[in-house]
Order: structure tokens, then C-alpha cells, then sequence
């Protein structure tokens, strides 16, 4: 696969947990160009699976992709970026700075998200069929 994203954009990886987001991001991206919102969970609470930590790990978040953008960097979001208002304030960051907004929707399969999610640490009930409908839903309408 021949990626062709601008140099100066916010690239927005969209899709469920599990679905192989953070994969498609190091096999392409820099290690320094991907804002991974769990890393962000883990260092307000030192849990990256705590949802209690989620907004307060989304501030610094977005104010370090706010950074990188007035930089003129490529910064990768990877987060699941389903819900139009998650990604809004993104969009936001990105047109305050004049950067290109790139969606990437990663979609597997629900049987894919469910098997990996398997070897991932997180809440059981944080991941519902449900919820891996609802975000292949969401990232079929991405922007």
C-alpha cells in the first residue's frame, strides 16, 4: 500500500478498537508522529485502559496535536475518532492552523475486533457488539 498524505496534515485514524488502528499507524507513520490517545490515558492515571481518565487525557491530547500543528508537523491521531463530535474538535485544531484533515477508516469486521481485542487489556464491558456496530457505522460516515 502507497500512502500519499501531505506533509503539514492532521491524519485522523477512524475506526473500533481492535480494528488494527495503532498497527496501520506504525507500519506507516513515524513513532513520533502519532498522538495515541491511550498513551495520553495512561499518563493522567497511570492506567491506559482507565475510561475515568478519558477527558482529562484528551485535553493534553488535543493541546499537544495543537502544538505539533502550529509546528507545521504531520501528526497522526490515533484514537477511534467514530463520533463526529470527537473528530470536530480535531478538524477544529487542524483548520486554526491551515493543516489538511485526512481521514483514514480502518474496517476489518466485527469478528476481527472481537479476536483482537482478546490480547488487549481492557474492560469487558467496555467493548460490546453493540459498540464495534455503532463505530463501523460511525467510520462509514467518517467526515
Amino acid at each position: 500500500m502507497n500512502l500519499s498524505i501531505p506533509e503539514f496534515s492532521l491524519v485522523l485514524l477512524i475506526g473500533a478498537s481492535g480494528s488494527g488502528k495503532s498497527t496501520f499507524a506504525r507500519k506507516h507513520f513515524l513513532p513520533t508522529e502519532i498522538v495515541l490517545s491511550d498513551v495520553y490515558r495512561g499518563l493522567v492515571s497511570n492506567d491506559e485502559n482507565a475510561q475515568d481518565a478519558t477527558a482529562d487525557a484528551f485535553e493534553l491530547l488535543h493541546k499537544t496535536i495543537d502544538i505539533r500543528l502550529k509546528r507545521r508537523l504531520l501528526t497522526v491521531v490515533d484514537a477511534t475518532n467514530v463520533r463526529p463530535e470527537d473528530r470536530k474538535k480535531l478538524t477544529d485544531i487542524a483548520k486554526h492552523w491551515h493543516a489538511l484533515a485526512v481521514a483514514i477508516v480502518i474496517d476489518p469486521g466485527e469478528g476481527i475486533c472481537h479476536a483482537a481485542m482478546r490480547f488487549v487489556r481492557i474492560e469487558r464491558s467496555a467493548l460490546t457488539l453493540s459498540a464495534i456496530s455503532e463505530a463501523r457505522f460511525a467510520a462509514a460516515r467518517a467526515f
